[in-house]
């Protein structure tokens, strides 16, 4: 049943969700993307190369929370300031994780799924090397995964790399499941947000 759900389930599961996502949420959605052009100049969206399944390079896309001088891929937790470059409907858009809401277009595309291990970027060597080990990186990055709702920001790299193995050997859809609940109560209590290294130095999640 595993292997039935790991080799189709899963995938009709991220189509069907996302695609009903991206119907609902369409009047949120456009309201943020009217919000952001209206706060600060520049693009709704942030588009930034990412790694994907078995290491393939991929865009994706986020609504943007920083000003356009702000560095382009460079993870927000090691930047010195980064308050000074996030905008104010940046601020709330983070706060509340809706920043992510235009992954649901990757999902529905197939470079994401809803469930797994969040994507590095493209020059976090480090995490992808750690991930290697534990056997992540053959699956589907997703929007949110067993290590966002075990500390989020707040892990290091190798305890990420652990939590994204667990995952990959444990897939499921009842792992699932308990991810995405988990990943409501996170997001409702705001938990494991890190931003700047001045709050936190061992770290490899990005936020942008």
């Amino acid at each position: 049943m595993r292997r039935f759900y790991a080799r189709y389930g899963k995938r009709i599961w991220d189509v069907t969700l996302s695609g009903l996502a991206i119907v609902v949420l369409s009047p949120l959605l456009l309201a943020v993307s009217i919000w952001i052009k209206l706060d600060s100049a520049g693009p709704v969206f942030f588009r930034q190369k990412r790694v994907g399944k078995d290491n393939r390079i991929f865009r994706i896309y986020k609504f943007r929370t920083m000003r356009n001088d702000a560095p382009h891929d460079t993870p927000t937790h090691l930047l010195n300031n980064p308050k000074k470059y996030i905008t104010r409907s940046g601020r709330f858009l983070r706060k509340t994780s809706l920043d992510e809401l235009p992954q649901l277009f990757n999902i529905f595309l197939g470079q994401m799924s809803v469930v797994g291990p969040r994507p590095a970027l493209w020059n976090q060597d480090d995490l992808v090397a750690e991930r290697e080990k534990y056997g992540a990186n053959g699956l589907a990055p997703g929007l949110t995964g067993l290590a966002q709702i075990s500390g989020r920001d707040e892990l290091k790299i190798s305890e990420k790399a652990k939590l994204d193995g667990e995952y990959a050997h444990r897939l499921g859809f009842a792992m699932d499941c308990r991810c995405l609940f988990g990943t409501v109560v996170k997001v409702l209590r705001n938990d494991g947000v890190v931003e700047g290294v001045a709050e936190k130095g061992d770290n490899a999640s990005s936020h942008q």
